[in-house]
């Protein structure tokens, strides 16, 4: 089956990475749906699309995760199925661990994790039902590595690593896929809507960020790891990349690394 004959469903869809999804996607015909918060914004990212009269817009937010069941039927109801659902929105950290407040902790676990996972839950029928589905997760580097700055994130990267790492297995009779993408740095506005210790937004964008990989660089590779349904991938710089395998094969090495490293 090629991408226009599918039906993808991409979260965090009205900026940066979800945005860029969305455009790459329009270009080969797919038929889309859209999720954020933010309707607005959407209908923008819906504007710049190619074929815009294919793309249905659902709000949707991952920190309400007890409305994602009706959210899935009224997604299905657009087109009659869903092939992909890629989960994509989430919140990032800028704060010392000691300096968050565990209500900040609670909500970035609440819609990177729990968010996502109830989604994907509310979904699981339907692809048993049409005997196919790819869960696709973008869940990001630090989900392999840990560093400063990043505590309840990197943590709820993680947890979202060993959920569907055992979802993989548990729904591989079904023909159900999982495709995990780590991104490295991507210039987004992921920094600048970062959540500091108070829960308040950073509201400046990292150097690191800025120099990160092109949105629409990393959607064409991501798309094509999904095509191809990897079951996990990493798409960042060298630095990134590097870090990742350095931690597989060398621990302590990255260890005494990530104590100096530049993560802003």
């Amino acid at each position: 089956m090629t991408s226009n004959n599918k039906v993808v469903w991409i979260t965090g869809a009205s900026s940066g990475i979800g945005a860029a999804l969305a455009s790459e996607y329009s270009e080969q015909g797919t038929r889309l749906i859209l999720s954020s918060r933010n309707l607005e914004s959407l209908e923008s990212v819906r504007s710049r699309c190619k074929f815009p009269n294919k793309i249905k817009l659902l709000e949707l937010d991952l920190e309400q995760y007890g409305t994602m069941s009706e959210a899935a039927h009224q997604a299905i109801d657009y087109f009659g199925k869903i092939d992909i659902l890629v989960n994509n929105a989430g919140i990032s950290q800028r704060a010392l661990a000691a300096d968050t407040e565990l209500a900040v902790d609670k909500k970035i676990i609440d819609i990177n994790y729990f968010g996502t996972i109830a989604l994907t839950k509310a979904l699981i029928p339907h692809f048993r039902e049409q005997d196919e589905g790819q869960f696709v997760v973008v869940t990001s580097v630090v989900g392999k590595i840990g560093t400063p700055l990043r505590s309840s994130y990197s943590a709820s990267k993680h947890a979202l690593h060993g959920f569907f790492d055992s979802l993989r297995a548990e729904l591989f009779e079904d023909n159900i896929k999982v495709t995990l993408i780590c991104p490295g740095y991507v210039k987004t506005n992921v920094s600048i809507n970062a959540v500091t210790g108070s829960g308040e937004k950073q509201g400046t964008m990292d150097r690191a960020t800025e120099n990160g990989l092109d949105p629409y660089v990393f959607a064409k590779k991501a798309i094509r790891a999904i095509r191809k349904q990897r079951q996990e991938v990493v798409i960042g710089g060298f630095l990134e990349r590097l870090a990742v395998w350095v931690k597989r094969f060398f621990p302590l090495i990255l260890s005494r690394m990530i104590r100096k490293i530049k993560v802003t």
